[in-house]
């Protein structure tokens, strides 16, 4: 059983604060407060909030690093990387967190910790819940202002998903996650970026198995 003491996640929040620019840790904590707040839909255990509140807490941890500071932390932690991901370093603090959290944060280093902050930015096919949650949670915070940001938030609230049976609240998350990750890759395309395959596998996997 995943259990970090409140005591623990207190002081990784304080490392947070600590660390990082007030951005950022602002960023992280308001991450961490809306992963609770869905997970009350979702995941609605202690155990999976402590999952939820970790992988908030952490998903960020190596994002103030650019360039070839994150290419650094990648030949540091063994991570290669593709020709397209190259050519998409907004998504390379994904790996070298998930890879920090395996090397500094051991206690911490639950599997769906792992693979929540390793999709956090791009996504994958068959994404598990908490890496469901922690995308969504990165994209609509109440610190996000991108206009993006707000109409997504939007859309999952004022739909009032509280008051829908499992089924439909599960239906209703697909349906976020596929507009969040149409609005990133039409971004994408306006900026004439690479788009991550895993995006691309992400988007397409919930639109291929939404009425299944």
């Amino acid at each position: 059983m995943f259990n970090p003491t409140d005591e623990r996640l207190d002081e990784l929040r304080e490392q947070i604060r600590q660390s990082l620019t007030p951005k950022r840790a602002g960023h992280i904590l308001a991450v961490e407060d809306m992963a609770v707040r869905l997970g009350k839909l979702y995941a609605d255990d202690d155990e999976s909030e402590r999952v939820l509140r970790a992988a908030a807490l952490l998903h960020d941890v190596t994002k103030e690093k650019k360039g070839e500071e994150q290419l650094a932390l990648c030949r540091e932690h063994g991570i290669t990387l593709t020709a397209e991901e190259l050519c998409a370093p907004k998504t390379h603090h994904a790996r070298t967190a998930t890879e920090k959290i395996r090397a500094d944060y051991p206690d911490l280093a639950d599997g769906r910790v792992l693979s929540a902050v390793r999709y956090h930015t791009t996504g994958r096919a068959d994404m598990s819940i908490y890496e469901k949650l922690i995308f969504l949670a990165d994209y609509i915070d109440d610190s996000r202002t991108f206009p993006d940001c707000v109409r997504l938030r939007s859309l999952f609230w004022d739909a009032e998903p509280e008051k829908m049976t499992q089924e439909e609240r599960n239906t209703h998350l697909d349906t976020v996650l596929i507009i969040a990750f149409d609005m990133t890759i039409s971004g994408l395309v306006e900026d004439g970026a690479v788009i991550h395959p895993d995006t691309i596998a992400a988007r397409n996997y919930l639109v291929s198995h939404k009425n299944i």
